[in-house]
Order: structure tokens, then sequence, then C-alpha cells
């Protein structure tokens, strides 16, 4: 059985999670925004309390790599860093694409009619733009982009796809 310690801080709000064997035993969202630093190991540790788990514990510690803020990014991947480092453990970064995509194919596959195809994910990158990527059957198409025309082409792309009959 292994044992997931696994924190996301590319967002305003953040969270950490539990899990085991992929299942997710307990999680943690923090809803102060931009407190990364105030509520971090707080938080931590009361998920790890809340499953009555030790750090010693923990397999594997997970971090979400981006796209994301840069202080949110470089507080949360420090503190896993600093974590795996002390317990001896593996540190795995987690694209937030990535993750988006698997969330999107495991919904998919769950479906009545399950089909593979386009994944567009977006992420709001502030300023009015967004953090873009492309996937077609699991694979990235075009690379993850910051910008508010390439972002909307890849938009326009996507759903032209998505609605193009098979």
């Amino acid at each position: 059985m292994v044992l997931v310690l696994a924190l996301d801080t590319t967002t305003s709000t953040g969270s950490c999670a539990l899990a085991r064997d992929g299942r997710i035993v307990s999680e943690q969202v923090n809803d102060a925004p931009n407190a990364h630093a105030e509520h971090l190991p707080g938080d931590l540790m009361s998920l790890l309390d809340r499953a009555s788990t030790r750090l010693a514990d923990i397999d594997v510690f997970a971090v979400a790599t981006g796209p994301g803020s840069f202080t949110g990014l470089r507080i949360g991947i420090a503190t896993m860093q600093g974590l795996a480092f002390a317990e001896e453990k593996p540190l795995v970064g987690v694209s937030g694409f990535d993750a988006l995509l698997r969330i999107a194919d495991d919904l998919a596959r769950r479906s009545p009619q399950p089909k593979a195809g386009h994944v567009a994910t977006w992420v709001d990158a502030w300023r009015g733009e967004v953090f873009a990527a492309l996937y077609e059957n699991g694979r990235e198409v075009d690379a993850p982009v910051v910008n508010r025309r390439v972002a909307a082409r890849h938009c326009s792309s996507a759903m032209a796809h998505a609605h193009t009959p098979a």
C-alpha cells in the first residue's frame, strides 16, 4: 500500500490531500486567499492528524508544479522538498494540466458513451489571461501557453474538434 501526501498551492486557496493506493483518504482546502505561508504547515499537520497518520508513514510526497502563482508554487514546492528530504522519501511533481486531463479522462470513461478525443485545459492566469493546453487522446498536442489570443485559439480549436462528428 502506497501512502501519498499531496499539496497544491497553484491557486490562491490551495489544498492538500492524503491518498492510499490512489484513493483519497482525507483532503483539506484552505479558503483563505493567498495565505499559503501562514496556513500550510498547520493544514498539513491537521490533515495527517485527522487520518491518524504520522509524517514518517508517508511513502511519497507529491506537489503541483503549475501552472499557477509563482509565489504559491515556490512555497508549495519548497515545503514538500523539505518534508521529502527530512523523511528521505521521493518527491513527485504533478502538472496541473496533466491532473485536469486525468480527471476529464476518468469522467469520460464513466460516461454512458465513453469516447476518446480532445481535452482543452484552462486555468485562470489573472489579468484577463488563461494558462491553456490542448490534448488529443491523452497526449499533449499544443504546449501550454499564457496568452489571450493563443488561449482563445486553443478554446476555439478544441470546441471545433469536440463538435466534429466522428
